[in-house]
């Protein structure tokens, strides 16, 4: 997905000679109408305007008057393939990407999922937990090879992370690591590079930070992943999300709603003051996916145990610089048995197998 999305962005209220800018200065060749909330409103190419110029409207006319109020969008997280397929099938060149509130998050390009860059950043998959919760299926294998569909869990995050361009890749194992390794080997029967780092002993969510090589790739934040969840998110928006706000780290989120089971009374003393029947709150909670800056990366002592949520909690004191990036595509964290089950009823319908 393009960085420069974001300037193809024109409200209402301009007029047909600022979208006319817009596309002649942008490769993208569009410009996209959008509300005050970035909701999209219409698109608009010059054929659009070449035909309103002809129908005698003015460079001073609003853009309204010419844009498409119905263009072929498509949903976030759509596959490469999904997006390949409804370009060439319509014949267009681009497709916004909406969130499902109808808000654009992007614009995906023909030539750009057709030529899509490799990414040198890379990708870091905790891998070593015992699977406690999954027994008696991890007494004889880690949590991550156990299959989902006809692959391992893990596998199944490589692919994906593949798919959107990451070459390089590094696993942190404890709990029998030679059937990860034996499996995945250097990564080269899947075109990328795999590296391990064993944790002799546990070292929490962030502890195996410390232990990676020195010779990473340089000046590039690293995308961090429990490997034990399967999503859909966008890793390439992620990344640009994390890059353009110059980020310390970022954590993924997700929204929780919990509905209170009984009536809530709130008072003033022994008056009370309102009653909501039954609410429903909500939170955002943690993810288990990460980028972090290489800064990050070498605040974390080599065996120094520690969980993420401390190591980020640490460097926001210190600068106030960790962002979130709330995620609405599928997200599974595969912890306890019915989410195993449910994530072998999933797998087939997404995409990912």
């Amino acid at each position: 997905m393009s960085h420069c999305w974001q300037k193809t962005l024109i409200s209402a209220s301009s007029t047909i000679k600022q979208a006319l800018e817009v596309i002649n200065s942008e490769a993208l060749r569009v410009a996209i109408v959008v509300d005050q909330d970035k909701k999209l409103l219409g698109m608009v190419t010059d054929g659009d305007i070449r035909r309103g110029l002809l129908n005698d409207l003015a460079l001073v006319d609003p853009v309204v008057k010419v844009m498409r109020t119905n263009p072929t969008t498509a949903v976030e997280g759509s596959s490469r393939e999904e997006l390949i397929g409804l370009m060439e099938k319509l014949d267009i060149l681009s497709v916004p990407l909406l969130d499902l509130s109808g808000r654009i998050i992007g614009l995906e390009t023909l030539h750009g999922v057709l030529h899509q860059p490799t990414l040198q950043n890379p990708v870091f998959i905790m891998a070593g937990g015992f699977g406690t919760r999954l027994k008696p299926l991890t007494d004889t294998c880690p949590k991550p090879m156990l299959h989902i569909g006809n692959k391992p869990i893990l596998e199944t995050v490589i692919r994906s992370f593949i798919k959107a361009g990451f070459v390089n890749f590094y696993i942190s194992t404890h709990y029998m690591p030679e059937q990860i390794q034996a499996h995945f080997g250097d990564g080269s029967e899947m075109g990328v590079n795999v590296t391990y780092v064993h944790e002799e002993q546990p070292l929490g969510t962030g502890g195996a930070l410390g232990l990676l090589p020195k010779d990473l790739p340089k000046n590039l934040p690293l995308i961090m992943m429990n490997g034990d969840v399967l999503t859909k998110v966008d890793f390439q928006r992620l990344l640009d999300f994390h890059v353009d706000n110059g980020a310390d780290a970022t954590m993924c989120v997700r929204e929780y709603d919990y509905q209170i089971p009984y009536g809530v009374i709130n008072g003033e003393g022994n008056k009370i003051t309102s009653m909501v029947e039954k609410p429903v709150q909500r939170f955002f909670v943690n993810a288990g996916i990460y980028v972090v800056s290489p800064e990050v990366i070498a605040s974390v002592p080599k065996n120094h145990r520690v969980d993420m949520p401390t190591l980020l909690e640490e460097h926001m004191n210190e600068r106030d610089n960790v962002l979130m990036f709330p995620i609405h595509e599928y997200w599974l964290d595969i912890g306890r048995m019915d989410d195993f089950n449910r994530a072998q009823a999933d797998i087939h319908t997404l995409g990912l197998d």
